[in-house]
């Protein structure tokens, strides 16, 4: 009678256990729900556009065959890429530990004994064994396994273009002091030709030896200026090095002191943009990735099946023996910890919902500031290239006053000052508008192809 008893109980656990980790589950995948519902609440973008293009990659908004042939470079050499590139084989691998669960195990060993009459005997075992997948548990952390080389791969294309946006920043970068140095380096100039204007004035009878150190001092803040402004050149020609993969040396490419054209990419509807971003994406996949890994946990408070076969025996390829056995095991107190891997598993899966709200935030925020940003620095570009007109038509008309002694030399100096500041001035837009636009399209996800 203990062989049916004994069955019944088995059976009557097994239901038990299956109730109890049923009515403990919850819908934990509103997570997922909510999260795709937020993309779609955005309508369009408030900051509207002039002269857009439709773009799908970085490199579409400046046409410069170098500077591409600089970023595929970047992606074979630059180290902390192929750091990212190295997790992402990480995650495969770990995808591979996990999987090999679903699959029977198999070990075997080989035990040799002395006697004391100096006998050596051997035996073997050989065991099969295999987990039953019987509530999917082990395929839940698959899935999860699966989410999380998603988002690897994600997170990758994420430094890529990242990377690739650095790299067109800091070439733009390096035209742009190229530009200010000439700037410097006419100011200079023509703080050099007024002191041999004044010295000759003076052997003439006119102006002051205070007028020569007026313009000699300007003269010396300029060549302090100059200095500096050559410094950052050579670490923004460093950083591009580094940028690319290399130690620093000395400078293997051409970079124009003229600006090249940057293309504004166009902002469409705010769901198909920010789809596109790899952050978002990544963030994406970390709730799914979690939500399976919280139904395992639920299902780990399930009783599960275990099946083994055992072949033993001294002459075991010659006359092995075997047993099959089966085992059913379930939770029945373990202190509350499988209990605490769900909630924990469940908070979890609730912090990557707000990770993904605020990579969402951020996204939106990026795009709006960018948006905005093309349009000031659009209008700031208008009034300074007016300013500078007329900053160049006074500088004249002060010049031929000065030369008739009708203003000073401070009056003249402050004028040329003012022109060559609003060129500095206008120099510095025209770089930000542009990586501003390298900046937009990185918001609105464009990326460049490994």
């Amino acid at each position: 009678m203990k062989g049916p008893h004994l069955l019944y109980r088995s059976i009557s656990l097994f239901i038990f256990f299956s109730l109890t980790g049923c009515s403990l589950s919850t819908n934990n995948n509103h997570f997922q729900a909510v999260a795709q519902n937020e993309l779609t609440t955005l309508s369009s973008w408030q900051n509207q556009q002039e002269k857009a293009h439709e773009t799908t990659q970085l490199t579409e908004l400046i046409n410069i065959p170098q500077l591409t042939q600089l970023i595929q470079q970047a992606i074979q050499d630059n180290p902390d890429l192929q750091q990212v590139s190295m997790t992402l084989k990480i995650a495969y691998a770990q995808r591979g530990i996990v999987n090999s669960d679903r699959i029977p195990h198999i070990t075997t060993r080989l035990n040799t004994h002395k006697h004391e009459e100096n006998d050596i005997n051997h035996d073997s075992d050989f065991t099969v064994s295999w987990e039953v997948d019987l509530w999917q548990k082990i395929q839940n952390n698959v899935s999860a396994a699966d989410m999380d080389i998603a988002s690897a791969k994600t997170n990758y294309q994420a430094t890529l273009d990242t990377l690739a946006a650095n790299i067109i920043r800091t070439w733009l970068s390096i035209s742009l002091y190229q530009q200010l140095i000439n700037i410097e380096k006419a100011r200079l100039t023509s703080l050099q030709n007024n002191e041999t204007f004044i010295v000759e004035r003076y052997k003439n009878g006119l102006g002051s030896l205070e007028d020569l150190d007026n313009a000699s001092s300007s003269s010396a803040s300029t060549q302090a200026t100059l200095a500096n402004y050559q410094e950052v050149l050579s670490q923004h020609i460093r950083t591009l090095t580094l940028l690319l993969g290399k130690t620093p040396t000395k400078k293997t490419f051409h970079i124009s002191d003229k600006f090249p054209a940057v293309l504004q990419p166009l902002a469409s509807i705010p769901t198909q943009d920010l789809a596109r971003r790899p952050d978002l994406q990544s963030a994406y996949f970390l709730i799914l990735a979690e939500q399976y890994r919280t139904q395992a946990a639920y299902k780990d408070l399930l009783p599960s099946i275990n099946i083994s076969a055992a072949f033993v025996g001294e002459e075991f390829f010659k006359n092995p023996v075997w047993e099959l056995l089966s085992q059913l095991t379930a939770p029945l107190f373990l202190g509350g910890k499988l209990r605490s891997k769900v909630e924990i598993a469940q908070l979890t899966t609730e912090k990557a919902y707000w990770h993904y709200q605020s990579t969402l935030l951020n996204a939106v925020n990026e795009v709006e500031k960018t948006l905005g940003q093309e349009q000031s620095l659009s209008r700031q570009q208008e009034h300074i290239q007016h300013a500078l007109q007329t900053a160049h038509r006074s500088f004249s008309h002060y010049q031929k006053k000065y030369s008739q002694g009708l203003v000073d030399i401070i009056d003249l100096l402050t004028i040329q000052q003012q022109t060559f500041n609003l060129q500095t001035q206008l120099t510095q837009l025209i770089y930000n508008r542009l990586t501003n636009r390298i900046s937009l399209g990185l918001a609105l996800g464009l990326g460049v192809s490994s």
